[in-house]
């Protein structure tokens, strides 16, 4: 068993002994700060590394019990081969997904923005709910999120912007930006007529601050405004909240999660530079496809998936054409068969 792709174990065993080799240096804990990002980083390289030893050590383990099991005509192991080997053949098929993600940042924790597009309230409520079916796949990964801003609206939401903080949590959510299209039978709707709705989404990597991005006062325009919340509970009796917008790339972004509006402008500040990498990086590599989805105008012609309730029941990807007939199990967060086509998909094409 053996994985494909970019998968070098030899290297990576020799960047987890370089690592581990500076952990034990006696000024290792000097500076704290740098320590925390070098074990951080030797963390993410054994995570790589140990499932696939692991799973060559147990596949080795039960060939050999194979191989004993024939030679002594013994077929009351099969049972347990069977399981065994098939139990191997998920985990590999899981940890090979790993191998598609090999960018940079695909490891970093990442912001993920939700925008109701064309549909008025039919689109805010679309977008609760993807800001719902996001929140159930973090807790299926074990991820952590928080929410930088939130922009209610009639019947759900106009925007949302969240840190997802996870191993690969941005290589996973890279794959579903784009625009998101709904089909249904309108709960708003007294006459019970179909409706379609589109919301986008858009995921950049949360960046160090070691990586450098220009961005001059003279460049930002930042206002503040009063915070607004559900039910009044988290409303500021101050204009805590912080929206700072980008002059030259029209890029905006805002946060109203911190009662401190320094905090929050902190925290604009953060997805900014996250944002503006992004469209830095789109540019270097005349590659435009992230900066390109989140300009598309959120409707017709622009989806990269489509969520149908009526008259039938399926979610479709059209980039991958990948579908299933199971929709809840989807908007409960049952992602992976989505995400894991397009790395597939995207590992393809830059390896052909």
């Amino acid at each position: 068993m053996k994985p494909g792709g970019v998968f070098d174990p030899e290297r990576l065993k020799f960047e987890i002994s370089r690592i581990e080799q500076k952990t034990a240096a006696p000024d290792f804990w000097d500076s704290r700060e740098n320590a925390e990002k070098t074990l951080a980083e030797l963390k993410r390289l054994r995570d790589r590394f140990e499932p696939w030893q692991e799973l060559v050590q147990e596949t080795e383990d039960l060939e050999e019990l194979l191989a004993l099991a024939q030679q002594e005509e013994d077929h009351s192991v099969e049972s347990e081969i069977r399981s065994s080997y098939q139990q191997l053949q998920r985990r590999y098929e899981k940890t090979r997904i790993l191998e598609l993600l090999g960018e940079p940042l695909d490891v970093n924790p990442a912001f993920l923005t939700i925008h109701a597009g064309a549909g008025g309230t039919e689109a805010c409520d679309w977008a609760a709910m993807l800001l719902r079916m996001y929140s159930r796949w973090i807790e299926r990964r074990e991820f952590k999120s928080e929410i930088l801003d939130l922009q209610e609206a009639e019947g759900g939401i106009k925007s949302v912007t969240m840190q997802v903080d996870g191993s690969f949590a941005f290589g996973y959510l890279k794959a579903e930006s784009g625009v998101h299209r709904l089909v249904r039978i309108s709960p708003f709707d007294s006459s019970a007529r179909r409706h379609t709705s589109f919301a986008s989404v858009y995921a950049t990597p949360v960046i160090e601050d070691d990586i450098e991005v220009d961005i001059r006062p003279e460049d930002i325009r930042v206002d503040t405004y009063r915070a607004s919340g559900a039910g009044g509970q988290h409303v500021n009796k101050t204009d805590s909240a912080v929206r700072i917008t980008h002059l030259e790339s029209g890029l905006v972004v805002q946060c109203q999660n911190e009662r401190s509006q320094h905090k929050n402008r902190a925290t604009a500040m953060k997805v900014l530079r996250s944002r503006l990498f992004e469209l830095y990086h789109d540019e270097r590599q005349k590659e435009n496809e992230l900066s390109a989805q989140e300009k598309k105008e959120i409707g017709w012609g622009s989806q990269i998936r489509s969520y149908v309730f009526h008259p039938y029941n399926m979610v479709k990807d059209h980039r991958t054409k990948k579908e299933t007939g199971n929709v809840q199990a989807v908007m409960d967060g049952d992602l992976d068969g989505f995400i894991e086509e397009y790395l597939k998909a995207q590992w393809a094409e830059q390896n052909q």
